[in-house]
């Protein structure tokens, strides 16, 4: 089966799932995946995401196994392993047992359920955080307006730029090689902000660049041993709320890698808490106009979003 096929067959697993919202309610972002090809913005070699038996994470190596290499690029729920300790190990170096990934593409099924909670309108200004391949930015530019992506490796922001430009994507996408927990400024107020790294606390320059009624999607690190999608709406004055959604797991920002207290994150005690059955979206996470995170549950009082604190 060649990429198009593959990509078909991704698509339709993908919208069987019953785990999500996937592409229900949005056709074009199920346009958009069938039009970009995953392929294009994956490295010759990756790494699978699982060890084998012999505790090593093995490399796919397009020139050795091509066919293998394009199914992995269209396996519903397969991360492929592009970074590893900052760029220090080298998959032609063939299998590691390091397992500090640092970048990597996220599976298709994750890629889609985080555009279907963005709810991109059309011309919406986007700041993404973490281009990596590019490929969740090329994703974008099918419905934004304008995207302007900021990608921490200077490597990893070359390599995606050139891609985006090869492909000639429209409207073409500024990549900045930054930090994107600084998002970018001068490209604000932003409609919808996305990251495509974990953050163990929002920062405050994103909701501080985006419009009244602008939303944040990003993965947020839990105290439950995984992190969880979270959706912020945000106010206009540097406040946001929202909810988490679902679980997921995703590399950290280089700025939060370091394990830090929940409660010094702002998690409440009965947040913090382990509550077998407890949905997600009891929790209620919130930005102050200072840069405070609060993370608590419905039960318990939450101060008005947008206030100082």
């Amino acid at each position: 089966m060649d990429a198009a096929g593959l990509r078909a067959r991704c698509a339709a697993d993908i919208e069987a799932r019953g785990d999500g919202a996937y592409f229900s309610g949005q056709p074009w972002l199920r346009e958009a995946f069938l039009a970009v090809p995953r392929e294009e913005f994956v490295p010759e070699r990756v790494w699978w995401a699982h060890p084998r038996t012999d505790g090593l994470y093995h490399v796919i190596d397009r020139a050795d196994r091509p066919r293998a290499w394009l199914k992995a690029v269209y396996l519903p729920l397969a991360a492929l392993i592009t970074q590893i300790a900052d760029g220090r190990i080298r998959p032609e170096d063939g299998p590691t047992a390091r397992a500090d990934f640092t970048s990597s593409l996220s599976c298709p099924a994750v890629v889609v359920d985080m555009l279907h909670h963005l709810d991109l309108r059309p011309g919406d200004r986007v700041l993404e955080v973490g281009t990596g391949s590019g490929y969740n930015t090329a994703l974008l530019t099918r419905r934004a307006g304008r995207v302007v992506s900021v990608e921490i490796d200077p490597r990893l922001a070359a390599r995606a730029a050139a891609t985006l430009h090869r492909l000639g994507h429209a409207p073409q996408p500024l990549v900045m090689c930054a930090d994107g927990e600084q998002g970018h400024a001068a490209g604000a107020p932003y409609d919808r902000i996305l990251s495509t790294a974990a953050v163990r606390a929002i920062p405050p320059a994103w909701p501080r660049q985006a419009r009244t009624g602008g939303v944040i999607v990003t993965p947020l690190a839990t105290p439950f041993a995984s992190d969880a999608l979270c959706r912020l709406e945000c106010d206009g004055r540097g406040g946001a709320t929202g909810t988490l959604i679902k679980s997921v797991r995703f590399m950290k920002t280089r700025g939060q890698r370091a394990e830090v207290p929940f409660a010094a994150l702002g998690w409440t005690p009965a947040a913090a808490a382990v509550a077998p059955g407890r949905p997600w979206a009891d929790y209620t996470v919130t930005v102050s106009t200072s840069g405070r995170q609060r993370v608590c549950v419905r039960s318990e009082v939450v101060s008005t979003p947008g206030r100082p604190g």
